[in-house]
């Protein structure tokens, strides 16, 4: 029998949700039946080693080339080119960026920086964009790949996220699919861009309860001796998951005589700005961050409640994974939040950052809530048949 020839492609496989969504949907996938292919932006991130060893991971050595130009000032490359007496370059360069600018139509800029990357080799039965939107992957699944079907999978709140519409409305339409994570994130999609509408389609990230609740259980050093309430966060540190949020809701809380500590896992950018705003809060030994953890799951199992302070998701894959775990939920309102809470059965939804702070100190104050919310959650669970991602669906998404 033949196989079937898929393509994912992302940047990388740092420790995300975005790239653990990737492996819980390959450990569904019938190997006997698919021929699958990651290709990376650059190989590195520490998910790497958990891809299965029955998929190929290729990196995408032309990008290596092309970076610079995306991530640096246009003034910094055209001074790369002098330098390198490619004089000939400059004004093709420059025309390249300043008529997109103008004209506000990035498609017009990559196909001058994408130019010379040469066409994938191979022939696929589906091209999967898996960490859309993300321009150069997006652009290069749909000009320079061969495949009877191009996907992209778009796991973030567009409105939330800069993108060009002109670029994505001509990317977009070279797609035969586009899948969103949550009702709400193909709503604000197909609003920003109504001429996709007819192609684009929902798709829930996969969680598996079993392994979940099975890395729950590993031993990890979390701050045994504290007696007060703990409370987790599970995401990178930026400004779209609000950790800084957090920070000031603790310092409030904290300031009122709970005993309290807040834990972070994840690492990111914005790590050295909360590192200052725990200093300036007073917060060293309460608002903790403890960096990237490949599994999350033991220390949001031993957490009295978890919150997620986000500004902007697509679909939370923390927060269903918190809900697997039957923890006592509180989240800020973001895409897609309403579609995995109800609101004082299974958690508790915040509009703003005073909600947030009174929504933790009700769970606080009344542990019978906690209890409740928890018991209505391991209900759902025994309700719940997990959705069955096998060859006949996965058939459908490509």
């Amino acid at each position: 029998m033949n196989k079937k020839k898929v393509l994912f492609m992302l940047t990388s496989m740092n420790i995300g949700g975005v790239e653990k969504s990737l492996l819980s949907l390959l450990s569904v996938i019938p190997k006997d039946k698919y021929d699958i292919t990651i290709l990376l932006l650059e190989k590195k991130g520490g998910f790497l080693n958990d891809i299965p060893d029955w998929v190929k991971v290729e990196e995408a050595v032309w990008f290596k080339k092309i970076k610079p130009v995306i991530m640096q000032p246009p003034k910094k490359t055209i001074a790369d080119h002098m330098n390198k007496k490619e004089f000939l370059s400059v004004p093709a360069f420059a025309v390249a960026y300043f008529l997109s600018k103008k004209m506000d139509n990035r498609y017009l800029y990559y196909s001058y920086v994408l130019k010379n990357v040469p066409d994938n080799s191979y022939e696929y039965d589906a091209a999967i964009a898996y960490q859309g939107p993300t321009d150069v992957i997006d652009f290069y699944i749909a000009n320079k790949v061969k495949a009877a079907s191009k996907i992209s999978w778009v796991h973030f709140d567009v409105s939330k996220h800069q993108i060009n519409l002109l670029l994505y409305e001509k990317l977009y339409s070279k797609m035969t699919k586009i899948y969103t994570v949550s009702v709400e994130a193909r709503n604000k999609l197909v609003e920003k861009m109504p001429s996709v509408g007819h192609k684009t389609e929902v798709v829930i990230s996969i969680v598996s309860p079993k392994v979940i609740v099975e890395m729950s259980l590993k031993e990890v050093n979390f701050d045994g001796d504290y007696k007060g309430i703990k409370l987790v966060t599970v995401g990178r540190l930026s400004r779209e998951k609000g950790q800084d949020i957090a920070i000031k809701v603790l310092s409030k809380l904290r300031t009122e005589g709970y005993e309290i500590k807040w834990y972070c896992v994840g690492e990111g950018n914005n790590r050295q700005e909360y590192e200052k705003l725990i200093e300036k809060y007073n917060l060293k030994d309460y608002f903790i961050l403890l960096g990237a953890k490949k599994n999350p799951y033991p220390y949001i199992k031993q957490a009295d409640i978890y919150i997620q302070p986000s500004r902007n998701e697509g679909y939370c894959l923390t927060l269903a994974e918190a809900r697997r775990l039957n923890k006592p939920i509180v989240t800020t309102n973001f895409t897609g939040a309403s579609e995995q809470i109800q609101v004082g059965v299974t958690g508790l939804i915040a509009g703003s950052t005073e909600d947030l702070y009174n929504n933790i100190k009700k769970l606080i104050d009344y542990p019978e809530k906690r209890k409740l919310l928890t018991d209505n959650l391991r209900k759902q669970q025994e309700q719940e048949k997990q959705r069955c991602l096998e060859s006949n669906l996965f058939e459908y998404i490509i």
